[in-house]
């Protein structure tokens, strides 16, 4: 198993905090994505407000029930020592067959062992037409 990237960050491991988030997230397995979050994490997404792992599960769980063939990409925004900021775009669809485009920001801060343990996240989304994607 590989090392966790902890703070403080360099461009190289913010860079990487960034892909395995990216990685983890386009998984769509709630459980693997919530082992990056510490067990008392703090998030904001859009207006849902909660904190701790059992949470992100559901959260994530009833996420991607919702959004159909999530895939998604980050791209480092800036950070420091123990933050990040990202932006993010992400397509989906619904069970009618609607895709949307998500853009959004989010900004995390973690703890000495690497776990995040404060996200906050801010998006929006639009109706696309299939032929309009550019995230497979």
């Amino acid at each position: 198993m590989p090392s966790p990237i902890i703070p403080p960050f360099t461009p190289a491991t913010a860079l990487a905090k960034v892909q395995a988030a990216e990685d983890a997230w386009n998984s769509r397995d709630p459980e693997r994505v919530a082992k990056a979050y510490s067990e008392d994490s703090q998030w904001r997404n859009r207006t849902e407000f909660f904190t701790g792992r059992p949470a992100i599960i559901e959260f994530l769980t009833r996420k991607w029930a919702k959004e159909l063939d999530y895939r998604l990409m980050k791209e480092l925004w800036c950070f420091t020592d123990n933050r990040i900021s990202v932006r993010f775009e992400y397509e989906w669809h619904d069970d009618g067959g609607q895709w949307f485009r998500t853009h959004g920001n989010e900004h995390w801060e973690f703890n000495d062992d690497g776990l995040m343990r404060r996200r906050d996240m801010s998006a929006n989304d639009y109706p696309i037409a299939e032929a309009e994607r550019r995230l497979r």
